[in-house]
């Protein structure tokens, strides 16, 4: 088993992403996260950049960490002063991590001309900075700041520069395709060459009294690269792996650790590659949730391995396929990362999408296989019709289940026995009201159980309106729905052309912190198309409770 260090840089690169900012408790949750998943590395921050860090450092060290080491990350000493007085080191030890990350020109044009100082000082600088830290009792890693750009400009110099590194202590160097540009070639063949020369049991310095330096990569994915450039260094001999949740970064991103780890422990099984703890792999995509929460960003569906569409198959061949072989059209097993098979119920479905969404779903008829086909069909029917006016389920969920059990109801109940569905409440009217462009009102008007309820509301909207104006009518009857509210509101016009005549899909997020669904409703009323998603929002929210509906007159 060959074991492959995983460095996390997302407290630090990944916060340099437009869109990203940490607070010292987002940080200190995500550190916890990365913990327990067993990454080798968690790069903090720079202790000497902003406050914010310097108190993150301070709050990390009462967290007592299982597996991984804390780093502070800063740069060498600067041109013109001495490593006792530079502030950058000075503040990196007061940061109190075992372990040290310094990053260091290794390229000699970003010397000359970005540093402006001579290529013997800057090799000077790195040797000073790395003996002061280790004679102050710290573990060194290297970040060779754009080395492969600088190693295809002037191999010497970059060589030099490693050389030096070693020389001086440090445990790790890595290799750093700063601005995103290599080819994955390029990668695999400066790698082995460092390698060969610095690093393992047959490089130079194997016989000697200095300890061969492990060797990193941290690419950039500005080429859309970066997992694939760090794949080719580890296939090379690099034993460490830099990068960040889900590729967080400036400008196009970092490498995504998400897709570097099972691909490196799940792709290459002859190796025997090991990136994280054994069972921790499985817990891949809770982290990769976790984390887009804390840093108040979507997470892509599409994202490989632990998006919601990873492994969701939509066309009926696909369904079909599946049911017969598993990996027909999935490359892993999706529970290994914590994900699962997703068949998804549209107009492109066929019977066989439609009958494994009823089992998992627990909503096949009690009936023979023949009834179970036939009302399947009767969903796709129906799917079909409402996806040509509009209607679009794979992303509504909670829509379709609620027009299925509807469904059972209407056209299976003689035979199948099984009542799916009873209505919460009887609408009698809604109206709203737009009095001035910054509030509106709405009304309501239901009947449960021979009782008719009136209640209205002021919103920001229509749709608030009329959802918290429902809410107040049905709150005495159903308390449970105070422990969801609606929390995504979008609207989408299915046919510009028409203007203001045009066909509105609303869509609605509903649910709280630990779970949620989507409804939609489709009208050429946008107040029609929000009460329709609005009100199947709050009657799957009662179902998922187990809130029994009460009888109506």
């Amino acid at each position: 088993m060959r074991a492959i260090e995983i460095y996390d840089t997302t407290l630090r690169d990944g916060a340099q992403m437009r869109g990203i900012s940490f607070s010292v408790n987002d940080k200190l949750k995500v550190l916890r996260l990365l913990d327990d998943i067993g990454v080798a590395f968690v790069e903090g921050g720079w202790p000497g950049a902003n406050p914010k860090d310097i108190d993150f450092f301070s709050e990390a060290k009462k967290i007592k960490l299982k597996t991984t080491q804390l780093v502070a990350f800063g740069s060498t000493r600067k041109a013109n002063t001495k490593v006792e007085s530079d502030p950058i080191l000075a503040a990196l030890l007061r940061a109190e991590t075992e372990v040290i990350c310094i990053v260091g020109k290794s390229s000699a044009p970003q010397v000359t001309n970005t540093l402006k100082i001579s290529l013997d000082k800057n090799l000077d600088m790195l040797a000073e900075s790395i003996s002061f830290l280790k004679s102050e009792g710290r573990r060194v890693i290297i970040d060779a700041e754009h080395f492969f750009d600088g190693y295809m400009a002037d191999s010497a110099y970059s060589l030099k520069f490693a050389k030096v590194a070693v020389e001086a202590g440090a445990e790790t160097l890595v290799l750093c395709d700063t601005n995103g540009g290599s080819l994955p070639e390029q990668v695999f063949k400066i790698t082995k060459e460092i390698i060969e020369a610095y690093a393992g049991t047959a490089c130079k310095y194997a016989s000697s009294s200095l300890t061969p330096i492990k060797i990193g990569i941290h690419a950039h994915n500005d080429c859309e690269l970066a997992v694939a450039n760090s794949i080719r260094a580890v296939r090379a001999g690099a034993t460490q792996v830099q990068g960040t949740i889900n590729g967080y970064g400036e400008r196009c991103g970092n490498a995504n650790l998400i897709s570097i780890i099972p691909n490196l422990e799940l792709k290459y099984t002859e190796e025997k590659l090991k990136c994280l703890p054994k069972d921790k792999l499985k817990h891949l995509s809770s982290l990769s949730h976790a984390v887009a929460e804390i840093a108040n960003q979507h997470h892509s569906a599409h994202q490989p391995f632990v998006g919601a569409s990873s492994f969701a198959h939509k066309a009926g061949l696909h369904a079909s396929a599946m049911k017969k072989q598993d990996f027909s059209y999935e490359h892993i097993d999706p529970v290994l990362v914590g994900n699962a098979t997703k068949i998804i119920i549209s107009e492109q479905s066929g019977v066989s999408n439609i009958l494994d969404w009823l089992q998992k779903k627990k909503l096949s008829p009690k009936a023979s296989d023949e009834i179970i086909g036939e009302f399947a069909k009767t969903v796709l029917e129906r799917v079909k019709k409402l996806e040509h006016k509009g209607y679009s389920f794979e992303n509504a969920d909670a829509s379709l289940e609620l027009m299925v059990r509807k469904l059972i109801d209407v056209e299976g109940s003689a035979e199948t026995k099984l009542k799916a569905y009873k209505p919460y409440f009887k609408l009698v009217e809604h109206n709203v009201y737009i009095s001035n462009g910054e509030k509106t009102e709405a009304t309501v008007r239901i009947e449960i159980a021979g009782e008719e309820i009136h209640s209205a509301s002021v919103g920001n909207g229509p749709a608030n309106a009329l959802d918290k104006a429902l809410r107040k009518a049905l709150v005495n009857f159903y308390p449970k729905i105070e422990e969801f509210q609606l929390l995504d509101y979008k609207v989408r016009i299915q046919d510009s052309s028409l203007g203001t005549a045009a066909l509105t899909k609303v869509q609605v997020n509903t649910g709280n912190l630990a779970e949620d669904w989507d409804t939609i409703g489709v009208s050429t009323n946008i107040i029609k198309a929000s009460w329709d998603a609005i009100v199947d929002s709050i009657e799957y929210g009662l179902i998922k409770y187990g809130v029994k509906p009460v009888e109506l007159a």
